[in-house]
C-alpha cells in the first residue's frame, strides 16, 4: 500500500509527521513524502524541513494521500496532480486539509465542511466545496474522502484510518507502540472551552496572518 504524505512550502509539520508516526506501522505500508521536487521542503516555522523523497511526478496511483491546506498558502501551489486525484478511485484518499467534510445520509449532494478552528471564516477553505461548517467535528468520513480538524486531529484521525483498514486490534497496538495517551495538563484545547476574550487573544498571537 502506497502511503503519499504531501508536502509544500510552509506546511505545519505535525500535519505530516503526525500521520506518519501511526501510517508507517501499519503492515505493507510504503511511505513517502511527496513535493513538487525531491529535497527538503521548509515548515511554517521557518527553521525545520522535512525531505520530500518523490516528486509528484513520480506517484502514479497513490492509496492514500494525507496533505494539509494551508489557508496561507498560494492557491497555485495547491497539489491538485493527476497522482493525487487518482488517489480517490483507488482506496482511501486521506484529504487532511485542516478541514472536515461530512456526507450526511439525508444530505448527500451537499457536504459539510468544518475547519482548524482559526480557519472557520476562511471562504477558500470551505465555498471551494460548497460546503457547510461542521466546526465541533474533529473527524469526518464521507465516501473515500476522510478529512480531520486541527494540527493534532492528524494523529487520531490515522489511528482511525488504521482500524478501518487492517481493524480495531491493530490500530490498538499502533496506539500503544508510539506510546499515544494525550493527558494535557490544560483543558483548552476547542474554543468552547476557553472565553472569547482568550481565544482573540490566542488569535492575534499565535496565528500567522
Amino acid at each position: 500500500m502506497q502511503i503519499a504524505i504531501v508536502l509544500y512550502p510552509g506546511f505545519t509539520a505535525l500535519d505530516a509527521v503526525g500521520p506518519y508516526e501511526v501510517l508507517h506501522l501499519m503492515p505493507d505500508a510504503e511511505v513517502c513524502f511527496v513535493g513538487h521536487e525531491v529535497g527538503p521542503v521548509l515548515a511554517d516555522s521557518g527553521i525545520l524541513s522535512i525531505t520530500a523523497t518523490k516528486s509528484f511526478d513520480e506517484i502514479t496511483a497513490p492509496d492514500i494521500v494525507p496533505g494539509e491546506l494551508n489557508r496561507h498558502r498560494d492557491r497555485d501551489e495547491r497539489p491538485h496532480t493527476p497522482a493525487v486525484a487518482q488517489a480517490g478511485s483507488r482506496h482511501h484518499h486521506m484529504d487532511y486539509l485542516s478541514v472536515h467534510r461530512r456526507l450526511d445520509s439525508r444530505r448527500r449532494r451537499h457536504p459539510a465542511r468544518t475547519t482548524g478552528h482559526y480557519t472557520l471564516d476562511d471562504a477558500v477553505a470551505l465555498a471551494d466545496v460548497g460546503a457547510q461548517s461542521r466546526p465541533d467535528d474533529r473527524i469526518v468520513h464521507a465516501g473515500k474522502v476522510v478529512t480531520a480538524a486541527g494540527v493534532s486531529s492528524g494523529i487520531d484521525f490515522a489511528l482511525w484510518l488504521a482500524a478501518e483498514i487492517h481493524g480495531h486490534e491493530r490500530a490498538r497496538m499502533i496506539q500503544l507502540a508510539i506510546e499515544y495517551d494525550p493527558r494535557p495538563p490544560f483543558d483548552s484545547g476547542h474554543p468552547s472551552k476557553v472565553s472569547a476574550e482568550f481565544l482573540e487573544q490566542t488569535l492575534a498571537q499565535m496565528v500567522p496572518k
